[in-house]
């Protein structure tokens, strides 16, 4: 990827993250704890939800709707791997918009237009006077 026109393009500084799931199951922290909600006993007495730490990238992803543990961290890989794959996308490049020449010539006239104002408010000097 390189330089384009003189600057540093987004993806040559951006640090990539793994998004396959052997990679990801040793470098995500997970914690479980009980959620809240509708579910009755097994999901009030049981901790269900999932949250997934990924330490590399800062991303923390939770999942709560399911009565089962199982399902809950299978949708919170799911959910870390889409937010992996968004983080991994290259930003678009922006490009600046021309800036018309009526605009131009509008900048211009109210440039001289305070400058010539300024000159106004300065004070005679001594040499203008001899």
């Amino acid at each position: 990827m390189g330089r384009v026109r003189g600057l540093m393009t987004e993806t040559s500084w951006k640090k990539r993250y793994a998004t396959d799931l052997k990679t990801l199951y040793g470098e995500v922290r997970v914690e479980y704890y009980r959620s809240r909600g509708p579910g009755g006993q097994r999901k009030n007495k049981k901790e269900t939800a999932v949250r997934l730490k990924h330490p590399p990238s800062g991303v923390t992803v939770t999942a709560t709707e399911s009565r089962y543990q199982a399902v809950n961290r299978r949708r919170a890989f799911r959910r870390l791997q889409e937010k992996l794959t968004q983080l991994n996308k290259p930003a678009k490049m922006r490009i600046p918009a021309l800036v018309p020449l009526e605009e131009k010539w509008k900048r211009r006239e109210e440039k001289k237009s305070l400058s010539q104002k300024k000159r106004w408010r300065r004070t005679i000097e001594q040499e203008d006077l001899e």
